[in-house]
Parts: structure tokens; sequence; C-alpha cells
């Protein structure tokens, strides 16, 4: 009887529950997205340049490709978010100031965000929470990462001696590469698996590339020297599961199945996206891409944060009332091969809908950058009225995800 009366309030609890498809004046809305292409780190086309230089020369693009009515409408910025992870103090200084150089007013205030590899979503989930309570109208989100200039030991992090002797502090410390191993020995995760995903997901994004998918969300960076980088330089053509099998492993010499094949790469690249109220953005008669529904973040364990995608998702999908038969693309960032295998698995969700564009494994994996780059594709890749799902793993162990619906 007690388990009937349950599921009686439990359907009239979803019957009262308002769709993500609903539109109302307070939604929290997406009014363009774009991104960078996305270079090699130390060897690529933004080797030589800081990322403040990619968010200065980004900016004055992303004003200049966005509908008329943002560029006008500038002044109205209330707010600026950016994740980064490895600048020094998350580069809150120059990315202020390639901001104020590219044209946002000086009355929109900073913040330089960083949690880890979820730091591009976690800046536009910063946003549009202020949006939501009222604190801004509009607010730009943006994720940017020079690998090639911070990428380190140090620039990673360190803990206090003292720490070191915590056990579950030191925890925080295992190399990114190992958590992999931990997740793919713990949970079976095979080295042919992995290298099959890795192949895949480079085979997805040169077909993207060919089909020219990615052209209308990367806007062009150009170089002091006046060269212009559009295209990414990840993606490799003739990569099978086959020649990935014969990369020795990277962080364990014996039994490891982590590769440099089916991990992501060392990249830079920069992203942004331009939040605003529903009702605001009808006023302005700004164009409406999508709406944001939700985000979520959990905390795993540090030796196992791979995982974090796997908690991160149901949790915010419980908060929308959807399921995942309910989602209709995924972008969750293949920070390694074997810990986004076991993500995909445990939520059961179909291969066809994860990175139908390929993920960070082909195309990089610029770390504050990417969540804002995953939105900027996702919103390209879904349908009106369909609902997209991003989600990535966090060092130290976390678990990021948001909802999205396009427009």
């Amino acid at each position: 009887m007690a388990e009937r009366l349950t599921q009686i309030k439990d359907h009239i609890v979803s019957a009262m529950t308002p769709s993500v498809q609903d539109a109302r004046p307070d939604d929290v809305v997406v009014v363009t997205a774009y991104r960078s292409a996305i270079t090699k780190g130390f060897k690529g086309g933004f080797k030589d340049v800081n990322s403040d230089f990619l968010v200065h020369q980004f900016l004055l693009e992303f004003f200049e490709k966005a509908p008329q009515a943002v560029s006008e409408n500038k002044h109205l910025i209330q707010e600026v978010a950016c994740g980064n992870v490895l600048n020094p103090g998350a580069g809150a200084t120059e990315h202020r100031a390639a901001c104020l150089a590219a044209g946002v007013p000086y009355t929109a205030p900073f913040v330089a965000i960083n949690r880890q590899c979820s730091s591009g979503l976690v800046a536009i989930n910063d946003v549009a929470n202020k949006i939501k309570v009222g604190q801004i109208d509009m607010g730009l989100a943006m994720g940017a990462e020079s690998m090639s200039k911070n990428y380190g030991p140090q620039a990673l992090g360190n803990i206090s001696p003292e720490l070191k002797e915590n056990k579950n502090a030191r925890k925080c410390l295992i190399p990114m590469g190992i958590t992999n191993e931990n997740v793919s020995h713990q949970f079976h995760i095979s080295r042919q698996s992995q290298d099959a995903f890795a192949a895949e997901s480079h085979r997805k994004a040169g077909k993207a590339v060919s089909e020219g998918l990615f052209e209308d969300e990367i806007l062009p960076i150009r170089l002091p020297d006046g060269t212009v980088i559009a295209t990414d330089e990840g993606p490799r053509k003739g990569v099978t599961a086959q020649n990935l099998s014969q990369l020795k492993p990277a962080f364990i010499k014996e039994s490891g199945t982590t590769t440099a094949g089916n991990a992501s790469q060392i990249s830079d690249g920069v992203a942004a996206v331009l939040l605003t109220r529903r009702s605001v953005a009808e006023s302005l008669e700004l164009p409406i891409l999508a709406k944001y529904v939700a985000c979520q973040v959990v905390g795993v364990p540090p030796e196992v944060m791979g995982v974090g995608p796997a908690y991160a998702i149901p949790k915010v999908l419980k908060d929308c009332n959807l399921t995942v038969d309910d989602i209709d693309i995924f972008e969750i960032n293949e920070a390694f091969a074997g810990q986004a295998l076991y993500c995909i698995n445990k939520l059961e969700i179909p291969f066809e809908k994860v990175n139908p564009r390929g993920g960070a494994i082909a195309l990089g994996h610029p770390l504050g950058c990417t969540g804002a780059r995953q939105v900027a594709t996702i919103l390209r890749e879904l349908k009106a009225g369909q609902v997209g799902v991003v989600s990535m793993c966090v060092g130290t162990g976390m678990g990021a995800a948001a909802v999205f619906v396009k427009e």
C-alpha cells in the first residue's frame, strides 16, 4: 500500500513539474555561442601566444560575428566569468584586460573561475545563476586555456608537506593518467575497447570536419604575424584501433591501458557563451539559440575521478525530471577513453547519442575552455526542441553536468 501511494505521489509531482521545453519569461537563454579552433599544445598554431591574446582576438571576432543586436548592446553585459585552470590566479588580470581591449565595457565586472576541467561549464553556470536570481540581466561566460604556455607539474598544484601525511589529501595528487588506470582496472575496461573508442572519436571528428559541421561554431583567430587559424588541428585521418594498439602505455609500463592515443590531447583554445533572460532577449529582439535548464557538480573519490559524469548526470537529470532516454545528445568530455566508457556504460547511454562529432581524444582538451567549447558544439548538434547534456570528469574527484534545450 505504501509503495502504491509513493507511486501515485511521484506521478502527481511529475505531472505538475513543468517541461524543460516550456518557455517562460524568466528562463535563462543562450543568445550565441562560439569557439576558436583547438590547436595542438606546444607545436600547434597557438603555441607562441598567451591565453589573453586568444581571448582578445576571439572576442573581437565574437562581437563581429554575433547578430547586430548583440554587438549594439555590449553595454548591457553586467558580468564576465572566465574559466581557466593553468594561468596564475586563473587569469584574473590578463583576461579582464583582454575583455576591456575587445570592447567589453569596464562596467562589467570580471570573475576568474577554476574548477579544473569543468571551469568553462561552471562559468556558464555562474552567469546563469546570477541571471536566475535577478542579480544581472546579461552575462558573458568564457573558457580559455594555453596549455602550451602554462602546462606543467606546478601549474596543476601541490599540497603542503603536512597534508601529504593524510591519505585522503594525498589522493588529490594522483596523476590523472593513473586515475584512469584505476577506473579501467577496477571496472574492467579493456585496452581494446579504449582503443576502439579513441579511433571512433577520430572518425567522427574527421567526418564532421570534412562535412564542414564545425565551420559555424569556430571563429578565426588572427596571429601577430597575420596567420589566421580557423581549423581544428587534433583530428587525424586513418586512425584505427589496430594502429592505436601499437602505442605503449603512458603511465604503467607492464599492465597499463592508457596511452597517448586513447587519452585527450594537450591543446590551446577559447570559447564563449552569451546568456540573458528570455524577457530581455525578446525585448531587445536578440536571437535565442537555446535554453539553459540546470547544472550540478558532484564529488567522487579522487583516485577514480573519471567516474564523475556517471554521478553528475543522474543528479542533474533528476532535478529536471528527466531520464537518460529523454536526452537526445550527450557531450561527455573524453578525458580518457577508459573513464568515458565507464560512464557511458554505467548510465546505459546509446553510443550513437554520445559526442556525434568526436570528443577530446580527437579534438583536444584545453582544460578551462572545454566546458564552453562543448556547449558551442552541442547547440549545433541539437535540433529545435531537443534536449542535450554537457558533462565532464573533474580533477581531484568531481563530475559536472548541465542540461540545455535547443530553441
